[in-house]
């Protein structure tokens, strides 16, 4: 075996650093949703929760590898967004905004963790309110956990792309809501967070991918964006947008000094992962950002909104596809719903979730061992199962 092939085989889920290295910044992400969850009251305000998600990942992931002789990357692998009721995602404002929760908001929260670039992403929908969560808000919340344990149970080797986008629009329908479009779950490599596999969440005639088909030890951020509205948002004010990813494959000669100065930053501090303008030098930032988005050299994450009155429900977790079936790494528990819609007259999105996850292998000893450990690390990370939830209607 050549060095390459070594090199590309150890990057891969049959190494098991590397599935410790998935783990780790699980662990550490799951704990900063969690904390992110516990402070979102009303009156909080938004930045002061995406701040303390980021610092809380900076600290955490800063405590380990420290004493290697090789330097490990680790950090923020996407910036904590809490996007409220319409907003549908990547509202992470500057420090010197002073929007805040209130009572009964939708909160969506969004962010990522990475370690020696192993990816793990999540994304959780609470509302700020004491008791179960009823109406259309239990719809549309419902709907995206319901489609979450689905898609974890199609996400599998053998497999289709297109079977998942299929199954989730089905789940939707079934709570009266609607798929938001434009929304796409992605395969991740090391320092890939947006990989070629892709998983469409709304097939239509304007939005095509190529198809795929699910193998084992790959990894999948799998991300589900559901609507009261019609699941088509708008970008209503550019001005929103904060979030960005430098574009590594272009290259343009920047003509403004703001503009030069702020890539050079961005070159420095973020080459791969995306990252917020909260972390650049304000002044400088919103000019230079403008023309560096121009002549794209950076991909901006823009803000997008449904109409106002819509809710919004966001569920994303990472997934490894392991030889003794699927592990999601990444969750939340979701507060008790009571829907006024059910999917007891759906038997084919019962059949769905009668799936295993796991799969019964015969192994030797050695091995049998580290799948135990696997499974239970990745039994602390699943609370998010719905069913219990969903069917309480």
């Amino acid at each position: 075996m050549s060095d390459e092939d070594r090199e590309e085989k150890e990057l891969d889920l049959t190494s098991p650093e590397v599935v410790t290295k998935y783990k780790s910044a699980a662990e550490i992400l799951n704990k900063a949703l969690q904390l992110v969850v516990s402070e979102c009251k009303p009156k909080a305000k938004i930045v002061d929760l995406c701040e303390k998600g980021d610092a809380f990942i900076k600290e955490q992931t800063g405590n380990m590898y420290k004493n290697v002789k090789k330097k490990i990357e680790r950090g923020v692998a996407f910036p904590t967004c809490i996007s409220v009721n319409n907003t549908v995602c990547h509202f992470s404002p500057l420090s010197s905004d002073e929007i805040v929760l209130e009572e009964g908001d939708m909160v969506k929260i969004d962010m990522g963790c990475h370690i020696d670039g192993f990816i793990a992403v999540v994304a959780h929908t609470h509302v700020l309110q004491g008791g179960p969560v009823t109406g259309r808000a239990a719809d549309v919340l419902a709907a995206a956990n319901t489609a979450a344990e689905v898609a974890l149970r199609l996400v599998r080797p053998g497999k289709k792309n297109s079977d998942v986008t299929e199954a989730i629009q089905k789940v939707a329908a079934a709570y009266d809501c609607k798929i938001v479009e434009g929304v796409l779950s992605h395969q991740m490599k090391q320092f890939v967070i947006d990989g070629n596999k892709v998983v469409l969440s709304l097939s239509n005639p304007d939005t095509r991918v190529d198809d795929a088909e699910f193998e084992e030890n790959e990894v999948y951020s799998i991300d589900i964006v559901t609507s009261t509205g019609e699941g088509k948002p708008k970008l209503l004010d550019e001005k929103q947008t904060t979030i960005y990813k430098r574009a590594v494959d272009k290259s343009y000669n920047l003509k403004m000094k703001a503009s030069r100065f702020i890539f050079s930053e961005i070159s420095q501090k973020f080459p791969i992962m995306p990252f917020t303008a909260r972390e650049l030098e304000e002044k400088r930032a919103r000019l230079g950002l403008v023309e560096c988005v121009n002549h794209d050299l950076l991909q901006p994450y823009p803000v997008l909104h449904e109409k106002p009155g819509d809710l919004i429900a966001h569920i994303k977790f990472t997934v490894l596809l392991m030889p003794n079936g699927s592990d999601r790494i990444t969750s939340h528990a979701i507060q008790e719903l009571t829907p006024a819609k059910t999917i007891e007259n759906e038997p084919e999105i019962k059949t769905w979730l009668a799936f295993p996850i796991k799969t019964k292998k015969k192994g030797g000893g050695k091995k049998k061992k580290g799948k135990k450990g696997e499974r239970e690390e990745s039994s602390q990370a699943e609370p998010m199962e719905g069913e219990p939830n969903v069917a309480e209607s």
